[in-house]
């Protein structure tokens, strides 16, 4: 017991000293100041939150959102594969997949994927 509160107590006098060594020797300027503020996509952080931006931009980003988190729902289709009938992953993986192509076909028939200004 009392070897492992020696242990902790010396953790955390190690991680203090190395944290202590560590704000000693960084340097910090003035100059500095523009790389500790937040970057928004170009914006100059200290100009007007306001600014007008491209939709389609936006909407770019929402299309690419989507079809990322897809991604991730179609791991659970290939785990399927190997513990339900064949039928019944065809039938989920078709009716997903069709979701998927049907989302495409709408944002074409939109012109979303077209960049024009």
């Amino acid at each position: 017991m009392i070897l492992m509160m020696l242990i902790m107590i010396l953790t955390i006098l190690i991680a203090n000293i190395l944290m202590f060594i560590s704000i000693i020797l960084s340097k910090k300027s003035f100059m500095d100041r523009e790389k500790c503020s937040p970057f928004e996509c170009g914006f100059d952080p200290k100009s007007s939150a306001r600014i007008p931006f491209s939709l389609h931009f936006f909407l770019i980003t929402i299309i690419f959102l989507i079809f990322d988190v897809e991604i991730a729902l179609i791991f659970p289709i290939i785990y399927l594969f190997k513990t339900v009938n064949f039928f019944v992953w065809m039938k989920t993986s078709f009716f997903f997949i069709l979701l998927l192509l049907l989302g495409v076909y709408h944002e074409w028939n939109q012109n979303m994927l077209t960049w024009t200004n």
